[in-house]
Formats: C-alpha cells, sequence, structure tokens
C-alpha cells in the first residue's frame, strides 16, 4: 500500500507532497523529502525489533508526523491503528487490551494507556534519518491496518483491512473527485481523521498531486482565504465545516477551485445551495463507511440528482437488498456491498461471528438504508435502526431532517421517533436556534413538504444536538433530551 501512494516520489523528486498552511506561514515537503521520512521510519521500527505482522497503535496529534508514521509501519509490513487524539485513557486502554500492539507511537500530548512499549515523538522524529527500509511487498490479502468504528451504534469495533483497499481508492478518483496530478486538495479535516489521511493526504499522493492541510487550530473562517491563497483546485471537508464557513465569514474569491467534496454526514441541500451561490463552484457528496470506505458518490462527471447520494463508483458491486434479495428499481431496502469488492474489510478483527452476521450470502449489509432509481443513483434514508414508524409507515428521519434543514432561524436538527407511552410512538424534532421557535410557524413550514404522516408532532429546543467523536449525529441519543411534561400535538 506504502508503495503504492508513493510511486510518483521518484518521478517528481522535488515537487512539494504536502503543505502544512496557516494565515502567515507554510511547513513543506517535497516527494523526496517526504519518501524518506516513510522508509526511515519503517527503517527504524524494524530496527526497534518490530516484525512484518506486528501491530503498531498511533497516539499522534495533528501533525506531519502521523502520516509519516502510518505509511513507515505499512512501508515495513507492520500495522498500524490510527486513532483520534480525543480518545480518553480508558478508551485507549480497551483498544490495548483489544490488540496487544507490539509498540506504542505516542506524542506527550497525547493521552494513551500501558500495555505497549512506547516510542515517544523526539525517538520518532529521529527515526526519519534511520537508513531507509526496502518495501515490503507481498500478498494484496494480507492484514494491512486497523481502524475503528467510531460507535455511533454501540459498541467501536476493530475493522481490519487489507492492503488491497488501495486498489478501490483508485476508483475515487474519477467516481467522486476528479482527481488529476495537477490538483492542490485542501482537506479542512485533522491529520489523525481517516477521512483526511485517505481523501487528504493518500490520493493525492497516489496521482502525484500535492495535499494542503491547514495547520491546527485554525479555524472555519479562515479556511476561504487558505483556499485563495494557496490555489487549491479540490477542497474536502464535512458538511459541519462548510456550514461555519458560510455563517462565519464572506467566501472570498477562489479562482483556482474546481469544486468540493464532501463526506461524513448527509449534506444539506441548504449548505449546498449556499456554497453554489458563494463559490460558483459545486459539492460533490460520497458515502462510505469505516468497514468500505467511500463506494457511492457523485462526481464531476456524473452529478447527482437532488437529494441523491450518487451512484456506485465504476468497479463496485453495489445493490438494495430486501429479505436478502436485490430490490425493484424504486423500493427501498439495505444498501449491501458485494464481498469481492477491494475495499471491503477482511473481518472484524478476532470476531467471526459478528463478521458473519454482517453478511447475506455474499453481500455485506451497511446497515444504512436506501433506494436505487432507474438510472442507478442512490438516496440515502438513513440507519436500519434510525427508520422510524408513523401509523404503519417507514419513515426515513433524513427525509424530515432536510425538510426542516433551512426553516427560518433553525440552525440544526436531529428527527428521531419517541415512545409517549407504552407502544405509541410520535415523530419528534429536536432542533438548535438561538432561541425557541415558533412552533406554529414550523408545523407550518414542513406543511407542503412533507405527507402527513410524516410531519413531526412534537418540536424540542435543545442547546446543543447530540454528535460523537466525528460530528456526525447520534439519533439514538435524542431521546434523553425528550422532557417528559412535552404533549405532543
Amino acid at each position: 500500500m506504502a508503495a503504492h501512494v508513493l510511486a510518483h516520489a521518484d518521478r517528481l523528486p522535488d515537487k512539494v507532497a504536502v503543505s502544512v498552511v496557516d494565515t502567515a506561514n507554510a511547513t513543506t515537503l517535497t516527494y523526496r523529502a517526504l519518501k524518506h521520512a516513510v522508509l526511515g521510519t519503517g527503517g527504524g521500527l524494524r530496527a526497534a525489533g518490530c516484525v512484518p505482522g506486528d501491530i503498531v497503535l498511533l497516539r499522534l496529534g495533528n501533525t506531519l508526523d502521523f502520516p509519516i508514521a502510518y505509511l513507515g509501519a505499512l512501508a515495513v509490513g507492520l500495522v498500524p491503528v490510527p486513532t483520534s487524539a480525543a480518545l480518553t485513557e480508558p478508551e485507549v486502554a480497551r483498544i490495548i487490551a483489544d490488540l496487544r500492539p507490539r509498540l506504542t507511537l505516542r506524542d506527550p500530548n497525547v493521552s494513551s494507556a500501558p500495555g505497549a512499549p512506547e516510542i515517544g515523538l523526539a525517538t520518532l522524529n529521529a527515526l526519519r534519518a534511520h537508513p531507509p527500509a526496502d518495501w515490503h511487498m507481498g500478498d494484496p490479502e494480507r492484514l494491512g491496518y486497523i481502524i475503528y468504528t467510531s460507535g455511533t451504534s454501540g459498541q467501536p469495533r476493530a475493522v481490519a483491512h487489507a492492503h488491497r483497499a488501495i486498489w478501490a481508492r483508485q476508483m475515487m478518483h474519477d467516481g467522486w473527485y476528479g482527481l488529476r496530478s495537477d490538483d492542490v486538495l485542501m482537506h479542512a479535516g485533522a491529520f489523525n481523521w481517516t477521512y483526511t489521511l485517505g481523501t487528504g493526504l493518500m490520493d493525492p499522493w497516489s496521482v502525484g498531486a500535492t495535499a494542503l492541510i491547514p495547520a491546527p487550530g485554525t479555524g472555519p473562517d479562515a479556511l476561504g482565504s487558505l483556499l485563495s491563497r494557496h490555489g487549491a483546485t479540490i477542497f474536502a471537508a464535512a458538511p459541519g465545516v462548510y456550514r461555519q464557513m458560510l455563517a462565519r465569514a464572506d467566501m472570498p474569491d477562489v479562482p483556482s477551485l474546481r469544486h468540493g467534496l464532501s463526506a461524513g454526514e448527509k449534506l444539506p441541500e441548504t449548505t449546498l445551495a449556499a456554497w453554489r451561490k458563494a463559490t460558483g463552484t459545486d459539492i460533490f457528496e460520497a458515502y462510505g463507511m469505516s468497514e468500505c470506505s467511500t463506494f457511492i458518490s457523485s462526481s464531476p462527471a456524473h452529478p447527482a440528482k437532488q437529494g441523491a447520494l450518487g451512484q456506485p463508483q465504476t468497479g463496485r458491486y453495489i445493490a438494495i437488498l430486501a429479505d436478502g434479495a436485490p430490490t425493484e428499481r424504486g423500493a427501498p431496502g439495505t444498501i449491501a456491498v458485494h464481498r469481492s469488492d477491494p475495499g471491503l474489510m477482511r473481518e472484524y478483527l478476532n470476531a467471526p461471528e459478528e463478521t458473519a452476521a454482517k453478511y447475506a450470502g455474499d453481500w455485506f449489509m451497511t446497515g444504512d438504508m436506501g433506494v436505487m432509481d432507474e438510472d442507478g443513483q442512490i438516496t440515502y434514508l438513513g440507519r436500519d435502526d434510525d427508520m422510524m414508524n408513523a401509523g404503519g409507515y417507514r419513515v426515513s428521519p433524513i427525509e424530515v431532517e432536510a425538510a426542516l434543514a433551512d426553516a427560518p432561524g433553525l440552525t440544526g436538527v436531529g428527527v428521531t421517533q419517541i415512545e409517549v407511552k407504552t407502544g405509541v410512538f410520535i415523530i419528534a424534532a429536536f432542533y438548535t436556534s438561538s432561541a425557541p421557535l415558533d412552533e406554529t410557524a414550523l408545523r407550518a413550514y414542513v406543511e407542503p413538504k412533507l405527507a402527513r404522516y410524516k410531519h413531526p408532532r412534537a418540536y424540542i429546543h435543545v442547546p446543543k444536538l447530540p454528535t460523537g467523536a466525528n460530528g456526525k449525529l447520534v439519533r439514538r441519543r435524542l431521546p434523553l433530551f425528550w422532557p417528559q411534561t412535552t404533549k405532543a400535538t
């Protein structure tokens, strides 16, 4: 995988591979320097006693140390485990007990837990000057890296991926990014987020493009000026970042920008419309998961229809299943990925029964609901366990949230069903705004947009919507905000 990512380094030794920028400075690495740092780090880890197949836990901050350590481990056949710097010591302790890593690579400012020998940040940086290792080549099916699910549907799980996963990422280049070797791709996320690691770094490097990452602490109000000043041609971020950029500052002219990319949660139509108006460019959305990265998307060559995610990328084998069989076009079901997809995980590590339970025959069941139209475009309907029942009708919370998203004064919304008495459920909308909104006005706003059975029966003003570490709405926590005195109408 690492050899594939840096295959252009010898051809483009003096080209800038990555630049970390803020409003006044830029720290850059050329492809020559990047390859040297990666292979030096790999050689140092081998010299420290690691052998191919050993697990290495990454407890590093939002710095270049993270991707260099990640690729350095991969380069010599080790199995890196990227983790969020936000994890607490008890959370890290569970991971260490689960994986029994050979080493932990640690920034002293990032929490960790005992259980594995540590290499500190200063020593890790020094490894870049170690004599470079040779690439460790082998079976593409072998274990490559491990990532943990976000845990939004329960306990986080260790997802084991093979080296072949990098082949699937090539399908995103045309199927989502429209990526070229002359691109400057800026990602607004942290280095230690897998979305940034893949879309923001490895993918542009694998075609010889330049990656641009805002320095730690850069706020959303500065991102527009960085896009403009550094000539970014593609911008990648989560939907929340786009919303914050549009809300906090006037967007400067971005003449080099061709388009934006969005993933992590559903992109609201109102955010897309506001971005188009502010920049004159489009945003292309993708759907994926820890177990299979992104595999459904829109792209410059294949824009999505309004409300749809896009279509399966060329080379992906995707279906909408109900009762174990593909549905008719236009009928809802569970989004499923065929086991032959190169981007699909090997397994949930050390959990064969849990892995087997995710399959229906040869299909991996994502747990997300969708519907495919006659043109192959897929509309996302939400998690299977998020789907609501209103008078016998299945209702997607995504659809109700989209109908409310641009209501005047509303800044955020999450919808779920609430059991108001034994066996009786209603649809409730939990929303944020500067002050409670007039409920009659909200009902009137929804009236022409949704069938009556889809209307929320209660509107609850909350100070903040519950989100996970990755910023996604956690709907299963919404009932905690339900006041016992609330009456549905």
